[in-house]
């Protein structure tokens, strides 16, 4: 895992507007501040991904991305957070406020509570959520090493977070909070 001077350095770059790679359950992601259209536009352009996808946020817990996330029935929140911390990605109807450049088209907004303990110790060294989109070029194969990370995107990126990522083989799954339907196989 890496040292706490790595995760300070990590943090401190996102709290200024930076855009990081950093390692998740199952590749490394590349992250910002959710709230700073600047960080997340420069973000969309490494990757070169169409702002109307949308974004994943992961959290440390629901609490960071309550926030995002409008008005949920009570016994579907008991349903989603029966898989947290987990690698289960849940679109929940998005707060009303949200910035369009979180949601792209949609109108519900993409959250986890993450079970990779490097990231959780991100988003609470950053003190809230963070966007968390594979670290590739949109459509090629996401990095799964720092090294990988740094060989592809790394004159682009402000900082890589060193660590392992987690075993899974696949991305995490993406469900739909309200229908229940499996949108990306995890």
């Amino acid at each position: 895992m890496s040292g706490d001077w790595q995760l300070r350095m990590a943090a401190r770059c996102v709290r200024a507007g930076g855009v990081i790679a950093y390692p998740t359950e199952a590749v490394y992601g590349l992250g910002c501040d959710p709230l700073d259209g600047d960080a997340v536009f420069r973000l969309l352009d490494i990757k070169r991904r169409p702002l109307a996808q949308g974004l994943i946020l992961i959290g440390a817990d629901f609490s960071q991305l309550a926030p995002y996330v409008g008005p949920v029935p009570a016994s579907v929140m008991r349903r989603v957070r029966d898989t947290w911390p987990g690698p289960v990605t849940w679109l929940l109807p998005a707060a009303p406020a949200l910035p369009y450049w979180l949601r792209g088209a949609h109108v519900t907004i993409a959250v986890r509570v993450t079970a990779h303990p490097l990231a959780a110790a991100l988003c609470r060294a950053v003190g809230h959520a963070l966007v968390s989109t594979s670290a590739n070029r949109h459509g090629r194969p996401a990095a799964r090493t720092a090294l990988q990370v740094e060989r592809h995107l790394g004159g682009e990126l402000d900082y890589v977070l060193n660590g392992r990522v987690g075993p899974r083989r696949r991305p995490s799954e993406i469900r739909d909070a309200l229908s229940g339907r499996v949108v990306r196989p995890g």
